[in-house]
């Protein structure tokens, strides 16, 4: 369980490359003053060019980039947003508020993930709730468990069409027990929207640009929000490629940007530990992010509709985020199969 008072420092280090198809010596030290490791993981350059001409006949991608220790190493833009303008990350969300909740348990907005929601959202439970709404807690919310039948899916537009999305994900028959197995819902992201508002008295996008937007030097700009003014939790939230690449470099980097400590590390970890399994994929699932293995190697990734993807691979030090067409129709599990066999192969495969 992941323990607030724990604030260690330390992790994967912003290297300074020698090129990319060269290892990084130890020795190296980042702008930030870490030590990144040595690393014998060489990816030819010619390999680089093959993956990146590759994509474009996957499907309908958009960019590509790729930082090793804090160093790009891969990028293209094919068609939309370019790296430096926003792009919608859909479902990416998710992993970027999951971090928000990390950063609220450590300021004491939130006490801890066994927090009982009923204690977080007071009177915004309806009436109609199952009682069993008083056994979720955080951590249920966090890893899809609360029980909830799910707000995705076919059941998605009648969820946004209500007139209270908070009340109607809460008020949702019980399918499984709190903690039993994970409904894909992005329902329950926006019970954690709703309560890191009404515990801290600030919306939610006011936190993500303080929390998250000036450390990682990126403003975020107004996404969605419900009838009640609750900016959407777990969808439709507007990253650039650069900036999301460098979200996922703080989690490389023990939760720090330039040497400041903007995510505690532990709750990195405690994001990373696998809590349940996806019906739809097989890929174990924690706080926000799946958890498999690709090329090799342990990776973690954030996954939203269409075709957005934010990587990291702790053991090479690489952060890769890729951005495709988020209009329906959705280009479907094939495609990202496909880009998951694409970054396996040409980035993290020995």
């Amino acid at each position: 369980m992941y323990d607030r008072r724990v604030f260690l420092k330390g992790g994967f280090g912003f290297g300074l490359g020698l090129g990319i198809g060269l290892a990084e010596t130890s020795g190296v030290l980042a702008a930030n003053g870490v030590r990144a490791p040595r690393n014998p993981h060489v990816i030819p350059a010619q390999r680089i060019d093959d993956m990146l001409a590759r994509a474009v006949g996957l499907g309908p991608i958009h960019s590509l980039i790729a930082s090793r220790h804090g160093v790009v190493i891969a990028e293209r833009h094919y068609a939309g947003p370019g790296l430096d303008s926003v792009a919608n990350i859909k479902s990416v969300s998710k992993t970027v508020l999951a971090a928000m909740v990390g950063i609220a348990i450590d300021r004491d907005i939130i006490a801890d993930v066994d927090q009982p929601i009923v204690d977080l959202l007071g009177e915004r439970i309806p009436a109609s709730a199952d009682p069993m709404i008083a056994r979720v807690t955080v951590d249920h919310l966090l890893s899809m468990r609360a029980g909830l039948e799910r707000t995705s899916g076919a059941n998605y537009g009648p969820w946004i069409a209500s007139r209270d999305w908070v009340a109607h994900a809460l008020s949702r028959p019980f399918v499984a027990e709190p903690g039993e197995a994970l409904q894909y819902s992005t329902g329950t992201w926006h019970i954690l929207s709703a309560i890191l508002t009404r515990r801290s008295g600030r919306s939610t996008l006011d936190l993500a640009r303080d929390w998250l937007g000036e450390p990682i030097g990126f403003r975020f700009p107004p996404w969605p929000q419900d009838p009640q003014g609750i900016y959407f939790g777990g969808n439709d939230m507007g990253m650039s490629p650069r900036a999301l690449l460098r979200f996922g470099e703080m989690y490389l980097n023990g939760g720090m940007i330039d040497a400041r400590q903007v995510l505690a590390q532990n709750w990195i970890e405690a994001s990373w530990e696998p809590r349940a399994v996806s019906p739809f994929s097989g890929h174990a699932y924690g706080y926000g992010w799946f958890v498999t293995e690709l090329g090799g190697q342990r990776v973690l990734y954030g996954r939203g509709y269409g075709g957005q993807l934010l990587y990291v691979v702790p053991d090479r030090g690489l952060s890769i985020v890729i951005t495709s067409d988020p209009t329906p129709p959705s280009a479907g599990g094939g495609y990202v199969r496909a880009l998951h066999d694409l970054v396996g192969t040409g980035l993290v495969a020995p």
